[in-house]
């Protein structure tokens, strides 16, 4: 989460419910915010007071957040979806925002690694760039930061609750083989 998004007053947040838990969306006027998977096994009520101590004044829905949330239970669901939904870029370096929508251009079910990224931002010696700003990523599966992977293939971090368990779950989940209910792990 960007520090000043913490106190934006027009920022609206919506649950999503799936097979593995409650997600969450947070989104301004602007755009998309933070996705919180459903990875940690919080319940609503839970789900919602971490909602509550990042963004106090995320109290409402939008038609943004419902959407995005309604996609984002599909997508948990095994069902292939297109987001294409308005992202806050505010907040964000010039280089975040060009990684992050090369990542974006990932195709579903596919991988790329932190190289092939950096070289097609046109810093190829900057992997390591390339995993910091995946580590930061506040918009996971939006921003899908789960298809990027070390140079040979192999899983590195992920910075969501589950870790590495939680990127090969949502990996196998796009490639068909993880069921709706099936817990990562």
């Amino acid at each position: 989460m960007r520090k000043r998004d913490r106190d934006v007053a027009e920022t609206y947040r919506s649950l999503f419910e799936t097979g593995i838990g409650v997600g969450a969306v947070v989104a301004s006027d602007e755009g998309l915010l933070e996705v919180f998977p459903p990875f940690g096994g919080e319940e609503q009520g839970a789900m919602a007071a971490q909602i509550a101590a990042r963004y106090p004044f995320a109290t409402e829905e939008s038609p943004l957040t419902r959407r995005a949330a309604a996609l984002l239970a599909r997508y948990f669901a095994g069902e292939p979806v297109v987001f294409g939904l308005p992202i806050d870029w505010r907040g964000f370096t010039p280089f975040q925002r060009v990684v992050y929508q090369a990542v974006m251009a990932i195709p579903s079910g596919e991988v790329r690694s932190y190289s092939e990224v950096a070289a097609e931002v046109g810093q190829p010696r900057g992997a390591r760039g390339i995993g910091g700003a995946m580590a930061r990523n506040p918009l996971p599966i939006i921003i899908p930061c789960h298809r990027v992977v070390g140079k040979s293939g192999g899983l590195t971090g992920y910075s969501a609750p589950g870790g590495i368990g939680s990127k090969l779950w949502l990996l196998k989940l796009e490639n068909g083989a993880v069921k709706n209910r099936a817990k990562p792990g």
